[in-house]
């Protein structure tokens, strides 16, 4: 048995860290964990795959091309992205750790 918890590095560090916990052909489960990072300015996630996200601790901004404001998420808030929606993390809380539970699959 794994924890979610053990092992995440939860002080500032210079870049996000991305740990897969499960993956199946068409599903791919993966935590990860942001200490003040964003996306670079101007980039933007085009994945051919769906993204489910929760937010279980912390707080974030997730910005989507296609709406006017960020959403701002805090712990617990969770939503789908789908397949080709283009997206950014416009910010995550640099005085706390973030950590996310993506699930990635196929459409």
């Amino acid at each position: 048995m794994d924890n979610l918890f053990a092992g995440l590095l939860r002080s500032t560090a210079k870049n996000e860290q991305f740990s897969d916990l499960f993956k199946r052909p068409g599903l791919r489960i993966e935590c990860i964990v942001s200490t003040g990072q964003s996306s670079p300015e101007g980039f933007w996630y085009d994945q051919p795959d769906g993204e489910w996200v929760l937010l279980i601790e912390g707080e974030a901004r997730l910005r989507f091309a296609d709406e006017s404001e960020a959403r701002h998420l805090k712990a617990g808030d969770y939503l789908d992205i789908a397949a080709h929606r283009r997206h950014r993390v416009d910010w995550t809380a640099p005085e706390q750790t973030t950590i996310w539970l993506a699930v990635h699959y196929s459409v």
